[in-house]
């Protein structure tokens, strides 16, 4: 396929792209973006908190609230029942269970998240369990943080933890969420928490120490409990050059290997990119490439855009951001590029071995507008999830091991350093009143779900 194809589309005379029966479906949420409750039941301060303390969010808002998901759960459930949903992916917050990150255990912490479990299996929805979705427990970062294999340990203890009381009911377990996001953003330029600006080294350690962490949970929880399908969720997007002068192929090509490969290679093969082995020789150790790697059942895949990369000395690896091919873009300003998630599907069955993955976050942000009998209809939200649904629906046609599909998000939230002023919800909240209102896109994929079919 041309880097800069088209969206898949069907001639006048196709049968409609459809889905197999078994195909999952459902939407992914963030803890610290939608829970809310950040003092409730013993839980600690994380890196979120510290950052959005310091002044760090550009709207000035925080999740103190957000969509109070901690005490509005069972509205949340109902609405995805409603859908007709029967997956939910979540995340379980670190500082609810440890409040320090180590030590003792917060069983108030854990009982919402039984209580969660309970009331989704009740609605017949299967539980899907990511145990990292960024917010780190403050004391943790304050002893060094994912620049360090010292949190190694406490990460497989949380892990451990967290399966004994769940297991029993969740049965699928997502160790991180991009990390990527986290070393590139939190670590090496400062634009997340903690807000850190150690550059490449900064940025290739976080990617280090987040893949020994997860290889450990990950034996953990084995460990712990047979039966269990365990995986992770990575953000991937394609490289491509802005051009096709050899600065910007190469270019192209650190950054492939900075923000897909040292993740997925390093669970997949483990192995470091050889574009990158020399810069981490200092911290890669002997026996990390073999602790990195796992046969994990299910490879969660994170897909917005492709990325289009160009040469530009002294930004991170001299890369910087070059013009993208497309003809819209979101209210993030990123671009709508839904032929990308066909390329990286179709790349993961001829390079890897066609793994069993599901698409664990794919939305989109814009600037919706509640008309005057209070909906909101979000017709380019529609419309991105309509292609991106091709491109999904082409691959397995074409022999893609694609078992489900999550829309980021189901609500409207915390967008982490936007605050509340980015929407990405297939559901609408009111922040000042908490009401919750489904848009066009809620219902499209309701009917989408319904009918197996596009």
């Amino acid at each position: 396929m041309d880097s800069f194809s088209q969206p898949v589309s069907q001639a006048a005379d196709a049968k409609p792209l459809s889905f197999p029966p078994d195909f999952r479906w459902g939407a992914s949420t963030a803890a610290y973006q939608i829970e809310g409750a950040v003092t409730a039941d013993g839980r600690g301060p994380c890196v979120w908190d510290s950052f959005t303390a310091e002044g760090r969010i550009m709207d000035g808002s925080s999740a103190a609230v957000a969509c109070d998901h901690y005490h509005r759960y069972p509205e949340d459930i109902a609405l995805m029942k409603a859908a007709g949903f029967d997956s939910y992916r979540f995340s379980i917050a670190w500082p609810r269970i440890l409040s320090t990150g180590t030590g003792a255990v917060e069983t108030r912490g854990l009982d919402f998240y039984d209580r969660l479990v309970d009331s989704l299996l009740e609605a017949g929805i299967t539980p899907m369990a990511c145990l990292y979705h960024w917010d780190l427990p403050q004391p943790l970062e304050d002893a060094g943080g994912w620049q360090g294999r010292e949190i190694v340990g406490p990460f497989a203890d949380y892990a451990r933890i967290v399966t004994a009381r769940l297991a029993d009911r969740v049965k699928s377990w997502m160790m991180l969420n991009e990390p990527n996001v986290v070393a590139i953003f939190g670590y090496g330029v400062g634009e997340h928490a903690p807000g850190h600006r150690l550059g490449e080294q900064g940025i290739l350690r976080a990617l280090h120490h987040q893949n020994l962490a997860q290889g450990a949970a990950l034996r953990a929880i084995a460990a712990e409990r047979s039966g269990l399908t365990l995986g992770t969720v990575l953000n991937l997007q394609p490289s491509v050059p802005d051009s096709d002068r050899p600065e910007d192929v190469a270019a192209a090509a650190r950054w492939d290997a900075v923000w897909n490969r040292v993740t997925l290679d390093g669970l997949m093969r483990g192995q470091i990119p050889a574009l990158l082995a020399d810069r981490m020789a200092e911290f890669v150790l002997p026996g990390d490439e073999e602790a990195i790697r796992y046969p994990i059942d299910l490879l969660g895949i994170n897909y917005y855009s492709r990325m289009t990369m160009k040469h530009e000395e002294g930004r991170p690896f001299d890369v910087g951001w070059g013009e993208a091919k497309c003809r819209r873009w979101t209210g993030m300003a990123w671009p709508v590029q839904p032929e990308g998630l066909y390329d990286l599907l179709s790349e993961l069955r001829t390079d890897y071995g066609n793994p069993a993955v599901f698409i664990a976050e794919n939305g989109c942000a814009y600037d919706d507008v509640v008309t005057p009998d209070g909906q909101i209809h979000d017709a380019e939200r529609v419309l991105y999830y309509r292609e991106h649904l091709e491109s999904v629906a082409q691959a397995l046609a074409d022999g893609c091991n694609v078992k489900g599909y999550l829309c980021w998000s189901l609500l409207d939230n915390f967008e982490w350093a936007f605050g509340l002023s980015k929407r990405f919800g297939i559901v609408r909240v009111d922040y000042d009143t908490l009401e919750r209102t489904p848009k066009d896109s809620y219902r499209f994929l309701a009917e989408v779900v319904r009918t197996g079919r596009l």
